[in-house]
């Protein structure tokens, strides 16, 4: 997907979005090539897929928020796994209006989020190098992309956040939903799945989900 396709799509979907938002997510394909090639974040077979792969992919989350009215003001988001920022940067682009906190235990990969959301000048980032239990802070949201199966994720985040947790996964997701279920105790309707090719109307997305964990 051309940076160009891509606008195309986000424009439409998210119409407030403005020309500096549009120039820094037009900037992701050069930084993330420029640090690829550096430290491994993406498949570099997969760079050419940035913007539909990776950038459009995580920006599900925020489809996902508009469609469900999921307030956003002044949120507090941790995007646990983040690797070399996904989908925190491409989220935090799009959200000035709430703060990120990316976190991850591999050094190397904390760098690519930091360099880059230091590049495009967002206020509202902050890189962290830890594992999920040492985290103090509460958050609103957690946000993440298939880091682990769910019954593996949700132990490291339990108690650390009062709103929802929003994970991308894709797949036959209904026996990890049930395995959590079961485990953690979640009630019956505590987890909401929406399926990304309902918007996204490619094969790439084909049995791809936004899943919803609300706090039980």
């Amino acid at each position: 997907m051309t940076f160009e396709e891509f606008k195309t799509i986000v424009t439409a979907e998210f119409p407030g979005i403005t020309e500096l938002q549009l120039e820094r997510f037009r900037a992701l394909d050069v930084l993330y090539r420029e640090w690829n090639a550096k430290i491994n974040v993406i498949s570099r077979k997969d760079m050419d897929g940035i913007y539909d792969h990776h950038v459009l992919h995580s920006l599900c989350i925020s489809s996902y928020w508009k469609r469900m009215s999921c307030p956003t003001e002044g949120v507090k988001v941790l995007d646990l796994g983040t690797g070399g920022g996904f989908p925190g940067i491409p989220l935090a682009i799009l959200h000035p209006e709430c703060s990120f906190t990316l976190c991850d235990s591999i050094g190397k990969k904390v760098k690519v989020a930091a360099e880059v959301a230091e590049a495009l000048g967002l206020e509202n980032v902050l890189t962290v190098n830890a594992r999920a239990e040492s985290l103090q802070e509460n958050f609103d949201y957690v946000v993440s992309r298939a880091v682990t199966s769910l019954d593996n994720f949700y132990p490291w985040v339990k108690g650390k956040f009062s709103g929802s947790i929003f994970y991308l996964k894709g797949g036959d997701i209904n026996e990890e939903i049930s395995v959590l279920m079961e485990k953690q105790g979640l009630k019956k309707g505590s987890i909401s799945t929406w399926r990304i090719d309902s918007w996204l109307y490619d094969d790439y997305f084909k049995e791809k989900f936004v899943i919803q964990i609300g706090n039980n």
